[in-house]
């Protein structure tokens, strides 16, 4: 689908999607979220919408779908039936049942992961979950999988791909908006894959096929050490986790970056922004400049983002205040009249008017 003929239309407003929901900062002051036109907060409590309970995962596999489509990992989506070449994620979710030991008939514990890293036996799949702290575990319904929801909206938000998601682009914007997706997703995006230290990458299948009858005599009869001993150390347990540099478990999971090259590696609790330090949601990278990052990060790095509409700046009439944040020229503006910040105003929004 061409990028640019897929962004076209717009929205002057902001998607009511979440309306009503509770606020999580908040606890019980907000009555439910209220969404300004143009800001992505609530008119009433001025927490962000990612502050307020999160999307459905419809919402969510649409807006990943939409990202990861019309990229080399497009395979993790699928069209959507009469839907003019839309595609949706294909989210890996996990059932993992096992057998409760008691006198009486034997019953099973049921637990559903509403992600999983794909292409994974259940074994491993789960040798990657017992490492992240359980608290970030996104098993259904738990703290994890809220956790989880959350950086989906604030690492990857739809309105750094979607102009539909932005507030009155121009034609100009649009365009520029596209460009600059495509781009993102030519260069820098990518998704984290799980496998063994040594094991990642698709061409590792057929790794065994390539290797010299010299090299698989030399495995099959190693040669003694000086001390007559045979050399028992494995080329696995040398690898070193990029991200804090100490050596991975030969027998333990790790997560490559295919941008990054598949001799480097990190330990699933290290796979995170080298900006805001979050584990990467959905194991969902951005890579520039040998630099690993958020959507946010990633995006905010080349393009100035509005403190005042969240969104990525890609008019020529800016505004920039005196600490040198970049603003759309009229978001410069007090949260409740609208008076410029630059003019002193008699309500008291000025002080609430501060970034999100």
């Amino acid at each position: 689908m061409d990028v640019i003929s897929g962004m076209q239309k717009m929205s002057v407003g902001q998607s009511t999607a979440g309306r009503g929901a509770v606020c999580l900062t908040c606890k019980g002051i907000c009555t439910g979220f209220q969404p300004h036109s143009w800001r992505k907060a609530c008119v009433q409590c001025h927490c962000s919408q990612e502050g307020h309970a999160p999307n459905s995962d419809t919402e969510d596999d649409r807006k990943m779908g939409q990202l990861l489509a019309d990229s080399q990992y497009a395979h993790l989506t699928a069209k959507v039936k009469g839907g003019d070449g839309l595609r949706v994620y294909k989210r890996n979710r996990m059932i993992v049942t096992n057998p409760v030991v008691s006198r009486k008939d034997p019953t099973f514990n049921t637990v559903t992961y509403d992600w999983a890293p794909p292409g994974l036996t259940q074994k491993l799949a789960m040798q990657y979950m017992e490492l992240l702290p359980v608290e970030r575990r996104p098993v259904a319904g738990t703290e994890g999988a809220l956790y989880r929801r959350r950086q989906l909206m604030r690492q990857l938000p739809a309105y750094d791909q979607d102009p539909s998601h932005c507030h009155s682009l121009s034609d100009a914007e649009v365009k520029a908006m596209a460009q600059f997706v495509k781009s993102y997703k030519d260069q820098a995006l990518g998704v984290g894959e799980v496998a063994l230290p040594g094991e990642g990458g698709a061409v590792k299948e057929n790794a065994g096929k390539q290797k010299s009858a010299k090299d698989s005599q030399e495995h099959l009869d190693p040669e003694p050490t000086t001390n007559g001993t045979l050399e028992q150390s494995s080329q696995k347990s040398q690898y070193k986790c990029t991200g804090c540099r100490k050596l991975v478990a030969p027998d333990e999971p790790v997560v490559y970056a295919e941008r990054a090259g598949y001799d480097t590696q990190w330990h699933p609790t290290c796979f995170v922004c080298d900006e805001c330090g979050e584990a990467l949601v959905d194991l969902v990278y951005f890579w520039g400049k040998g630099t690993l990052l958020c959507g946010r990060h990633y995006c905010q790095s080349l393009r100035p983002r509005c403190p005042g509409c969240d969104e990525l700046i890609f008019s020529e009439v800016v505004h920039q205040d005196a600490s040198g944040q970049v603003w759309h020229k009229e978001h410069f503006c007090c949260w409740q009249c609208g008076q410029s910040l630059d003019v002193q105003c008699v309500c008291d929004g000025h002080r609430q008017s501060r970034p999100l």
